[in-house]
């Protein structure tokens, strides 16, 4: 008699991300990262995280793929309940989530088409672990890269590119993994101000017509207003500002910002 299987969890629903009164704390004596967040993602939609150096941007963006612990509260991606998550299954939580990083992390001496071939390792099987790749996962590897308008150079080595053709390969290969959530942590801050709005308009639109949340970490508040659909603004690991962004502008966002207290601390 065959024991039904229980399906494997995904990250499926329409509110894609939902977090609650999280707390992080790196040593039981030391400050909270993050005291007492609150956020939720949403299909389609682009979520600028602004907030200065040490304001917890980045350790909440761990903290959703199990990077950072969890010390209170929930984490609820799809059907992951983050913190309750084995190595196993957070390895397969990872493989729903594209991630892209300031310093883009390719593999500089292989080719451009070969580094986003490599976001299809999760799914492909035993294949790859010889060295190949399938025909299927090359076809779309060139569809993407003629998405993020790199198609071209598919054959160089990644270290032959600029900072800007570099990031969108990485994005192509964040894709590669058919993601149901994105997150890029600082993606244009060694990039030009041309370039940055390139990559962060092609996020925005990745969001929008892959109908998926993207989470993206920024220092420049005129870039998260004009590239995003929602804001959250983070500091000392509170959220201080959230909004649609076409209901904030730079003055409602300042407290973000705001350098008093920290004068203050430093006296």
């Amino acid at each position: 008699m065959q024991t039904a299987t229980a399906p494997e969890p995904t990250i499926t629903d329409e509110r894609r991300v939902r977090i609650r009164d999280l707390r992080v704390q790196y040593a039981p004596d030391a400050p909270f990262v993050l005291d007492g967040v609150d956020l939720d993602l949403h299909r389609g939609e682009m979520v600028a995280l602004l907030g200065s150096s040490g304001s917890g941007k980045s350790t909440l963006m761990k903290a959703l793929t199990g990077f950072a612990p969890i010390s209170s509260g929930t984490v609820q991606a799809g059907d992951f309940d983050v913190a309750h998550l084995g190595r196993g299954q957070l390895r397969h939580l990872r493989s729903h989530v594209g991630q892209v990083f300031q310093q883009f992390n390719l593999i500089g001496r292989l080719s451009v088409l070969t580094n986003v071939l490599t976001g299809s390792l999760y799914g492909a099987g035993p294949v790859n672990m010889l060295g190949t790749f399938r025909s299927e996962d090359r076809k779309r590897a060139l569809e993407l890269l003629d998405r993020v308008g790199i198609a071209h150079k598919a054959g160089d080595e990644a270290r032959s590119l600029s900072g800007g053709q570099q990031q969108r390969v990485a994005i192509a290969r964040a894709l590669m993994q058919n993601p149901k959530l994105i997150l890029a942590d600082e993606p244009v801050a060694s990039l030009d101000p041309k370039m940055s709005r390139v990559v962060l308009e092609l996020l925005h639109a990745i969001a929008r017509e892959e109908r998926i949340p993207v989470l993206v970490s920024l220092h420049v508040v005129p870039l998260a207003l004009e590239h995003s659909d929602r804001i959250v603004g983070l500091r000392h690991g509170e959220i201080v500002v959230e909004g649609a962004t076409p209901q904030l502008d730079e003055a409602m966002l300042a407290p973000v910002y705001d350098i008093d207290d920290d004068a203050e601390e430093a006296n």
